[in-house]
């Protein structure tokens, strides 16, 4: 059994939203269960035959997209069909961009230090030794150097 000290308040450690209290929000008198939730959204479930929590958290991540009305894919790659992040046709239902205001403050920028870098490259040389691969993002910036000389 844990000790009292060891049961922090995890809300100082990061947000938690309850998708349940969206829905019922969002959509108030209907049917709010994930089965529900998939079927108003499009979103595939077909491999939900029990419940279970790794599954079941999969689903709610992509309705939680869906519901939100924002980004509808967890993917680097931007649109599948045109591979260059544009919002077309990527499920945001005409969303507008939301620009930020012209006179707002800059925002700070701050570099990575000459030793932050050499231990980032450290990092990342491990990581692909580790995998057999570079990263994600090192792939798609290698491809897009080749494909534009």
């Amino acid at each position: 059994m844990m000790g009292a000290q060891d049961k922090a308040d995890i809300t100082r450690h990061c947000k938690i939203l309850d998708t349940l209290m969206m829905a019922r929000e969002r959509h108030p008198g209907q049917r709010n269960s994930l089965d529900a939730l998939c079927k108003r959204y499009g979103v595939d479930n077909s491999g939900r035959e029990l419940h279970g929590a790794l599954l079941d958290s999969e689903i709610l991540a992509d309705v939680y997209l869906a519901m939100t009305g924002g980004q509808t894919s967890l993917s680097l790659a931007g649109n599948a069909s045109d591979g260059n992040g544009s919002a077309e046709g990527s499920g945001n239902r005409g969303s507008e961009i939301r620009r930020l205001p012209a006179d707002r403050k800059p925002c700070r920028i701050i570099r990575a230090s000459e030793s932050e870098l050499a231990e980032h490259e450290v990092r990342m040389t491990t990581i692909a030794k580790a995998t057999g691969a570079p990263a994600l993002w090192v792939q798609m910036l290698e491809a897009g150097a080749q494909a534009s000389s």
